[in-house]
């Protein structure tokens, strides 16, 4: 079985992704990583540099230039869903978990307000 290493902010991303990204690579990995989470694949919960993270252009030797901002997202996705770095689950009760506590209860822009792409806000 796949485990796939994700951060919590991920969950929202995967949720909104509409096959852009920062760059073609980016965006053509990204669907990638979204077509082989069935239901039953696991994630381990990390608050790194994680699978989807890997062709970001943002990674600059091995640092995110915008980490700062994407720890945030991630201790608030955190905090909302009940995650911790080291969790593993289910991509199944991973999103869904982050659409109940975030996307359902319209907290999106406590998340993620300043994110670039706006997803579902």
């Amino acid at each position: 079985m796949c485990m796939f290493k994700l951060r919590p902010h991920h969950a929202l991303c995967i949720q909104f992704f509409e096959g852009k990204g920062y760059s073609d690579e980016f965006a053509d990995h990204m669907r990638r990583v979204i077509d082989k989470l069935g239901e039953d694949t696991e994630i381990k919960i990390t608050c790194e540099n994680d699978d989807i993270c890997s062709k970001c252009p943002n990674l600059k030797q091995g640092t995110c230039v915008t980490q700062d901002k994407v720890s945030r997202y991630d201790r608030k996705v955190m905090e909302l869903c009940g995650f911790y770095a080291g969790q593993i689950l289910t991509s199944k009760d991973f999103l869904e978990e982050a659409k109940r506590e975030i996307i359902d209860k319209h907290r999106l822009s406590e998340v993620c307000g300043d994110c670039a792409w706006k997803c579902g806000q």
